[in-house]
């Protein structure tokens, strides 16, 4: 990959956190913040309409969106969703959890929390809101995080709710679930001081962190998005939507800075070649009626279906040029056409002959272009091909003349994709700025000091404060701790330690939170069966000698499996049952009677063998220290006679 001097670059980075909060009710209904997967009970059908503003100004994010000419189906569960949800009843007062939790944040990032809360409405162009805006309230401003690599400014902290979720997408329709809309989340904007790939990583860390100090933000994929802002001096700014996993932070910025350095260095060679888009597009389908390539052949299939193409003057070599691992300016000019008119992708004659297009087919191509525009096509030209139902076809090649034009004069403001491998791709236009306006259904919020005052004496320990105690406290190793300090289940392990830990090494506690947990979800267990009171029968029945540590794993499973049984129970149905010191001195005996030829043979060696033995018939019914100890004791007494 090519070094890049960020510093030089004049890179920036802003973030924008989004994290769900794991409160009881959702921000403006009682509905419960769960997510579902069983059949939904009913569904409705909207369409988007675009409208102007005060200023008679129309969104360009939002027309392009219409122009897709889709229509939304939202399907509901009728014992757990609202008609706030369907935008059919007014919202109901915000969750007071909620505010406070958003209040909690604020202030362990040393944000200034304002005096009275007012409820906007944020615009929502792609269907994802059933009213067509998300309420956001807006809580604090002007706070800091400290990095190893210097303060990242936090400039605002809001409180609004999550969107629906997308089901499905076909090209006539989007499908969303609103089990999602309605569950509290934060929005948290630093200000674009971080100028480093590292730094943003580290800062999102950073948030995160605090986040989970709280106890109350929702784990698991989907419940925090990252949405990256990146911009070099002679770029423009690109705001990266979606990166749900903190370690692709690093990756985004990386790809995004080498994808703006890529372009503009072929935008130079654009300019000095005084290359030009043809504002005019040509219809290839009688000259390519007879073709032996599949995508073309399918594509004449379709009702209307056409092959038509536009010449790009100058931009030879340059299409096919590689702007990020994997994808080329090519890429950009197809992500365009399949967003805004749903084609499959593009041809360009940078990599043609290929894909059953020969090049006596190449051949008549350039050949027809040149009798219809009546110029002459040199290598330093490309022309672009595409195929589908001849609406789709012209509007799609709109759309690339568009890019191609802006290919030109650099790098185009856009919204971005995250993708898994750490590249982007194009979502939308880099919506407007004034998208918000008042609320009119929910009062104001006057925030007192005394509310203040509650909220900072109960404020969470920082995670640098709690793994130190941690240490100390419970004994933990620091990788241990710094586990437990990040999980979901922190709180538990609090509670445990405090109730067990003078008869449980809080160790155990901790390895059977995080890494037993971790090894019985792989093998396909549904830990989200089990409930702290399955853990409290567990550790109670360990001090009461009623099972093992070593059983531990199997029991966990039982529980999973009859979430509603007793511990004897599960004992029972596992073979578990504890057995007494001596019932299991009787078997420790039998085990070294049958292997007296072992014992004779390696002596005191045989410990391994023999304790390998025992452990098969003992596991989980007695524990392995008291197994250890009985074998070897009886061991070394049968060496001396």
């Amino acid at each position: 990959m090519v070094e890049l001097n960020y510093e030089k670059l004049g890179l920036k980075v802003g973030l924008e956190i989004h994290q769900q909060l794991n409160t009881k009710r959702k921000l403006f209904c009682n509905c419960p913040t769960i997510i579902r997967d069983d059949r939904p009970h009913g569904e409705i059908k909207r369409l988007l309409r675009t409208s102007q503003s005060e200023m008679g100004e129309i969104d360009k994010a939002a027309l392009m969106e219409w122009k897709k000419n889709k229509f939304y189906i939202y399907q509901y569960y009728n014992d757990s969703n609202c008609l706030v949800e369907l935008d059919e009843e007014p919202p109901h007062p915000p969750s007071k959890e909620a505010l406070e939790i958003g209040i909690q944040v604020s202030l362990l990032m040393n944000m200034n929390i304002v005096d009275e809360i007012h409820t906007m409405r944020k615009l929502v162009i792609d269907g994802s809101n059933t009213s067509g805006f998300q309420r956001t309230m807006y809580l604090s401003s002007d706070g800091y995080i400290e990095t190893s690599y210097g303060r990242v400014r936090i400039s605002s902290l809001c409180l609004e709710e999550d969107a629906c979720r997308k089901i499905e997408e076909s090209k006539n329709f989007i499908k969303y679930r609103v089990d999602r809309l309605g569950i509290p989340l934060l929005e948290i904007t630093t200000e674009p001081d971080i100028t480093s790939p590292k730094m943003g990583k580290e800062s999102a860390k950073r948030i995160g962190m605090i986040l989970r100090a709280t106890g109350k933000v929702k784990r698991g994929l989907g419940t925090i998005r990252q949405d990256v802002n990146i911009s070099i001096k002679e770029g423009a700014r690109i705001e990266v939507k979606g990166v749900q996993n903190l370690d692709l932070i690093e990756k985004i910025i990386e790809n995004e800075v080498l994808r703006q350095v890529n372009l503009l260095e072929i935008s130079k060679i654009l300019r000095d070649r005084g290359a030009k888009v043809i504002y005019k597009i040509i219809d290839l389908t009688e000259i390519l009626k007879d073709t032996e390539s599949k995508v073309l052949k399918n594509s004449l299939k379709k009702k209307n279906g056409k092959i038509k193409g536009v010449l790009l003057k100058g931009y030879g070599g340059l299409v096919g040029r590689e702007i990020q691992p994997g994808r080329r300016l090519g890429s950009e000019l197809s992500d365009r056409a399949k967003v805004i008119a749903g084609v499959g992708g593009l041809f360009h004659t940078d990599e043609l002959p290929n894909y059953g297009i020969t090049q006596e087919e190449v051949n008549n191509i350039k050949e027809y272009f040149e009798e219809k525009l009546n110029l002459e096509i040199t290598q330093e030209d490309a022309i672009i091909i595409i195929a589908d139902e001849e609406s789709k076809v012209n509007r799609a090649l709109e759309a690339v003349i568009e890019r191609a034009q802006e290919a030109i004069n650099g790098v185009p403001e856009e919204t971005r994709k995250a993708l898994e491998n750490g590249n982007t791709s194009y979502l939308r236009p880099l919506p407007g700025a004034a998208r918000m306006y008042p609320e009119t259904d929910i009062p104001t919020i006057k925030i007192n000091g005394e509310f203040l005052e509650n909220i900072k004496r109960f404020l969470p320990e920082m995670p640098e404060e709690r793994l130190e105690r941690f240490i100390k406290e419970y004994g933990l190793n620091r990788d241990l701790a710094e586990i437990m300090v990040m999980s979901l289940q922190v709180q538990l392990f609090e509670d445990l330690c405090k109730k067990y830990g003078k008869d449980i090494k809080p160790t155990l506690i901790a390895t059977t939170l995080e890494n037993t947990l971790k090894e019985i979800k792989r093998e396909g267990y549904n830990i989200e069966m089990l409930s702290k009171n399955h853990f409290e029968v567990i550790f109670e029945g360990l001090t009461q000698g009623k099972m093992s540590k070593e059983a531990i794993i199997e029991v966990l499973k039982g529980f999973t499996e009859h979430p509603k049984k007793s511990l004897e129970e599960i004992l029972e149905i596992k073979g578990l049952k504890s057995l007494s010191k001596e019932d299991a001195e009787k078997i420790i005996e039998e085990v070294i009677a049958q292997n007296m030829e072992v014992i004779k043979n390696k002596g005191p060696k045989a410990m391994g063998i023999l304790m390998g033995k025992c452990m098969a018939i003992l596991r989980g019914k007695v524990d392995g220290k008291l197994i250890s100890e009985l074998l070897k004791s009886k061991l070394l007494k049968k060496l001396k006679n």
